[in-house]
């Protein structure tokens, strides 16, 4: 209950009294409008709130009326030029070709021109209004209602409780909820100096809470650049989800006691079921221990929770393999997933658009005789190509007399082996073969073979036309999918994967030992095998747990920008994923790569440092953060790890925030 009793703290607090100290004025405004502020500060004021850093927020009061409470909200951009700038400089370059100390202890000026000298013009974006409502409770309008002219406010610089108001806002009121979980603390810039050295009184310190339930069926972006914290901020939000995983578990009236004991927001209502997290991991640093983790690894602080993947055999992870032969649907899914983007040629476009879907129970029997031999034909692709069948595995399905006739020494009378049925198919595929197929649709006015079959049929023998030589590589360009085949797999993986999920598992799979190929078709198998899933159950009205995915490296699974292909699972679950209750938490530095389907429907953002235009220009589109794309780009790869511009779904502006560092949950009793 330690979060619950410091928002309780914050709920008492009287932000038009807190914020309003002597100490934490800052200057007056010279000119409002509805979006922008332009202030008069002193050098004096600013040292003695402990500085104005770029992105602090600052609140100008409005003081014209007594028994009227309101603040505009601004947040300090850049410089602003005052109509006696011309003037200072003037004298200052004058001062300097006396060579006269202009500065510090020793100064030569008089106290008159020091005065002077020490005003500057403050440029602010207003952010919106805090107000004291009929109900005597502040609240806050991401709007400006009125504004008066600008000698009716005054500004101070937030510190300590009165800023933890202004960050835990959010569109229901302050924190409180149950589900939420401290993340960091507000902090401004990569410079500290006023920070070490400033009094409790005025300290800049001020924690940061987010409400779990705000990743859940969303889109949340992690931007920066490699060693910024974002895998860091992954954990956090795995952390938070756990988090309200236990909350979910508590019984009724434990969870209506935590509810109430909130101030601010009655926001009772929780999942009914725990929700699932399944991590992509490209690089291996969540599904294995290594040196940066420093025994927080997720798998480690939840063991009982935690089920890894692997696409090799390793100790403590589960075999991803698929048996071909047994789970033909999903081996075919997946060769054409990676056939999907390459430009092989138009045979190879027909066998991927082949339908080995089974027929219903009850369908013709011609329907079920055509499934029957397009299965086997592709079965003998498989085989040709190397693909280790299991013990004993044979084919059974239905010829044609004056076919069988090419092939005497294969009896299709009862099952066969891959090698028979293949050898009977190759026989067929030949001029002889295609005379007697002729012939079968003069009498029969039909096709003996459809086009699924022929399409199949040219790839097993590597030729076009029955008349033909051997033209095309065929068969051999499913052998770079062998790796992905182990014939003792029984039942298939995303099947398991998805039960996981559904009973509130976190899932981890490594894919850091797969070349880029590989685990583009793992990915978007496991992504459409649960997208499946949950559609299923949106049509049919049948309830589903959350289910959260997580993309580090995205920019190697995603489409790009330019992509225009909507049916993607990844687009797909960014544009549907709501309805769905899936949500998508992605990690990149290329965030000019992302395709602008996915960015739009982005709620959550987390940016870090940005090291090019491009990556600005791309960020600047949405909020606020236009607000940073100056301080973006700065960057101490010692001191700024985890140093965030955070916009969250409730909360109506971005924060800077430092990401606390994850570390082990402290056990508590509930």
């Amino acid at each position: 209950m330690e979060i619950v009793d410091r928002v309780k703290q914050i709920a008492a607090v009287d932000l038009f009294k807190e914020a309003r100290k002597p100490l934490m004025f800052a200057g007056r405004p010279y000119h409002l409008d509805y979006t922008r502020a332009l202030l008069l500060v002193a050098d004096s004021w600013k040292q003695a709130c402990g500085g104005i850093a770029q992105g602090t927020f600052l609140l100008a009061f409005y003081e014209n009326e007594k028994d009227v409470d309101e603040a505009l909200l601004l947040r300090a951009l850049n410089p602003a030029p005052l109509p006696t700038d011309a003037d200072v400089v003037s004298s200052m370059i004058e001062f300097y070709k006396d060579n006269l100390k202009t500065a510090g202890v020793e100064s030569k000026l008089d106290d008159y021109t020091r005065y002077e000298f020490s005003f500057s013009g403050l440029e602010c974006s207003i952010l919106g209004t805090f107000f004291r409502g009929t109900d005597g409770k502040t609240k806050f309008g991401a709007d400006v209602e009125n504004f008066y002219s600008a000698h009716n406010y005054s500004v101070y610089k937030p510190v300590g409780k009165a800023l933890e108001v202004i960050v835990n806002l959010t569109d229901s009121g302050i924190v409180g909820s149950p589900t939420d979980v401290a993340i960091g603390a507000v902090r401004y810039s990569s410079t500290q100096r006023f920070r070490g050295l400033a009094q409790e009184s005025r300290s800049d310190t001020a924690r940061v809470f987010v409400s779990a339930k705000d990743f859940l069926g969303k889109r949340t972006a992690l931007f920066g650049m490699t060693r910024t914290g974002k895998s860091n901020t992954v954990k956090k939000i795995v952390q938070a989800t756990m988090e309200l995983n236990k909350q979910v578990s508590l019984l009724p009236a434990e969870t209506a006691a935590a509810a109430d004991s909130s101030p601010f927001r009655k926001e009772t209502e929780l999942p009914k079921e725990p929700a699932g997290q399944i991590i992509f991991d490209v690089n291996g640093e969540y599904a294995n221990a290594n040196l940066q983790d420093e025994g927080t690894a997720i798998y480690e602080l939840y063991p009982e929770q935690v089920i890894r993947y692997s696409v090799q055999e390793k100790v403590g992870f589960e075999i991803m393999k698929t048996n071909f032969y047994a789970q033909i649907e999903t081996g075919f899914r997946q060769v054409c997933s990676a056939f999907a983007g390459e430009k092989e040629g138009d045979y190879v476009d027909s066998f991927t658009h082949i339908d080995l879907m089974p027929p219903e129970e009850d369908a013709d029997k011609g329907d079920i005789v055509r499934y029957d031999r397009k299965k086997a034909a592709y079965l003998c692709c498989l085989y040709r190509a190397g693909f280790e069948p299991p013990v004993g595995f044979r084919v059974s399905f239905v010829g044609y007399k004056d076919l069988n006739e090419l092939c005497p020494d294969v009896d299709l009378g009862h099952e066969v082996s891959l090698d028979e049925a293949a050898r009977w198919f190759e026989a067929i595929w030949s001029p002889k073969g295609n005379q007697v197929m002729k012939e079968y649709q003069d009498k029969y006015k039909k096709e003996w073979a459809d086009e699924d079959l022929k399409a199949i049929l040219v790839f097993l023998t590597k030729k076009r036309l029955p008349e033909k030589g051997v033209s095309v590589n065929g068969y051999t360009k499913l052998r770079r999918f062998m790796d992905l085949h182990q014939s003792s797999s029984e039942t298939s993986f995303e099947t398991a994967i998805l039960e996981q999920l559904r009973g509130g598992k976190i899932v981890m799979v490594d894919l850091s030992q797969g070349d880029p190929e590989i685990q583009q078709v793992y990915s978007e198998q496991i992504c459409w095998a649960i997208f499946r899933d949950a559609m299923n159950r949106f049509v049919n009205a049948k309830s589903s747990n959350f289910i959260q995915f997580y993309f580090e490296e995205a920019h190697n699974l995603f489409p790009k920008k330019d992509d225009k292909d909507l049916g993607q699972v990844y687009t797909r679950i960014a544009k549907e994923g709501a309805k769905l209750n899936l949500g998508m938490i992605y990690a990149t530095q290329e965030v000019s790569s992302i395709s602008s389907n996915i960015l739009k429907n982005t709620q959550n953002w987390f940016i870090a440092h940005l090291n090019n235009e491009d990556e600005l220009r791309e960020i600047r589109k949405f909020y606020d953060f236009s607000d940073f794309s100056d301080s973006l780009v700065r960057f101490s790869a010692n001191s700024d790890k985890g140093f965030v511009r955070m916009k969250t779904y409730s909360n109506p502006f971005v924060v800077p925030v430092q990401i606390d560092r994850f570390a082990v949950p402290k056990k508590t009793d509930r």
